[in-house]
Parts: structure tokens; sequence; C-alpha cells
């Protein structure tokens, strides 16, 4: 249960943070469940240089016959080693368009468009605006990870359907730190990893195609695969009692490669920062 109690409660508006949980034995018909509520100060998008605050709900179910729920990511622990963890994995791909992730924006840059014939970047310096919003995907794969020792595991996911195509595919891999103990009530954790991402997940989230110049002002740029992104992470748990704790997180990310050059980003390193009240069923 320790491990479990030391994972990420990932955010529902926050998808690049949310980890596999740790397989945990249990017995049969049982389940582990957190649910909470808190704040969120992230980049508007990836590579924006405003930020946004958000609330921030949270997420985190396991049963015994495996299935779990992290936030945005849902799958089954099907290795039954102590080292090795493996088994199918979803995640929903959250909704970009000109106001950022997630949000919903009206028509009015369309109606101007019409009317006065200038592209939508004319009214705005926000770079995605005349952009195509990316909607909102359901990604489907697997995960696998192994333990190094029972506080050190490598992870590894990969997952396909990104971008409006349904068609991108990207690659995380990384280590973990899993609970460093501090007293009785406090533990912290430790991630650092990198996303490698195909030309064709890259091209929806960082490319720019001659139309998508012509109405956003930005340059055409063709984005390659490879190294989409690294990150630094660290969490901190704070238990008051055996059924509330807080939870707070900080991420830095770097934008890599093809993806740090697109003229979509303004700055290529940022970070995130939450923190909610969870209570344990």
């Amino acid at each position: 249960m320790t491990k479990l109690f030391a994972l990420t409660l990932a955010a529902a508006s926050c998808a690049a943070s949310a980890q596999t949980p740790a397989s945990n034995p249990m017995p049969d018909g049982s389940r582990d469940m957190y649910v909470g509520l808190g704040v969120v100060s992230k980049p508007r998008y990836e590579g924006a240089a405003d930020r946004e605050r958000a609330a921030l709900p949270v997420l985190q179910v396991q049963l015994s016959n495996g299935l779990f729920v992290s936030g945005m990511r849902a799958g089954i622990h099907l290795g039954g080693s102590p080292q090795v963890e493996f088994g199918p994995l979803l995640e929903v791909q959250p909704r970009r368009d000109a106001e950022g992730e997630g949000a919903e924006v009206g028509d009015l840059n369309a109606v101007r468009f019409s009317i006065v014939a200038l592209p939508p970047a004319a009214f705005s310096d926000n770079r995605l605006a005349g952009m195509p919003a990316i909607h909102s995907r359901v990604q489907g794969g697997g995960f696998l990870n192994y333990y190094l020792t029972p506080a050190w595991r490598l992870t590894s996911s990969l997952l396909y359907g990104a971008g409006n195509a349904r068609n991108g595919t990207k690659l995380e891999l990384g280590v973990q730190r899993l609970a460093l103990e501090f007293g009785v009530q406090h533990r912290v954790a430790l991630d650092a990893g990198v996303t490698l991402a195909d030309r064709r997940y890259n091209m929806a989230f960082f490319g720019v195609g001659e139309e998508d110049s012509y109405n956003s002002g930005n340059a055409v740029f063709e984005a390659g695969g490879g190294l989409k992104d690294a990150h630094l992470g660290a969490r901190w748990n704070w238990a008051w009692s055996p059924s509330w704790m807080l939870t707070s997180t900080v991420q830095a990310t770097r934008l890599l490669g093809s993806a740090r050059l697109s003229p979509l980003v303004e700055r290529p390193t940022n970070l995130t920062v939450s923190t909610a009240i969870a209570y344990r069923f």
C-alpha cells in the first residue's frame, strides 16, 4: 500500500503528469480509491509563455483484479511478478484550441474573418489564434515497468491515436524514486523522463501547414519525429489521517528537437505546480 500511497493522484485537467499506479496485491473484491479537489498552475498549452490557474479534480482507483484509473489514464495490471508490471493502457488527450488546453471557444474570430477578410491572428498576439482546434481523443496502447529495487522503478508507456487524424504516437520513458519517508506523515517521490513522438504526433501539436500559416500568421513549419521533451518532477504527500491527505506536485518540462523549434512555442521550458486535498475510501 505504501507504493500506491506515494504515487501521483493525477489531475483530470493535467494529463501529462499522470503515472501508472504501482501494482498492489489486494484481497479479492477490495479496492483503494482517492478523490479530491485542488488547484493547478500550468502553461496555457505546451510551449506557451503565459500561464493559467484552474480547479484540479484528482482521482485514483485501484481494484484487486488489477484495474486502475489514474487521472486521465486507465489500464489493467497483468504482470504477476513483483519486479515487472505490464498491461493495456488508455489515455484521454485533452482538447486544445485558441484559448489553450481544455478550453472552449466561440465563433467570434470566424465572424471577424468572414466580414473583414483578415485572418484571426490580426486581432490577437496569441500564436494559437487561427490554428485548427485539436479535439479530445482517446489514445490506446500499453505500459511496461521494471523495479530495480522496491523503491526504484523504470517506467515506459506507448500510446497511439493522438491528434485530429487519430494517428499520432508517443513513447514515454522514465525512472522513479518512490516513497522517500520523512517521519510518519510525509512521503516524497521523484521522477524524471523523456517523451519521444513520431512525425504525425508532432505535426498535430507543433506543425503549421500552409493554410494554418495564412489563418494564424505563423510561419509554415514541418515538424519531425524524435525527442519531444524531457521532464523532472517531485511529489509530496502529507497524510493528515488514514483518510485525508494533501498532495502537491511540481514538474519542469523542456521541449526538445522539432517541437522546440515550432513557431507555436513561446517558451520551451515550463513549470507546472499543483496542490490538492484528497480523501481515501
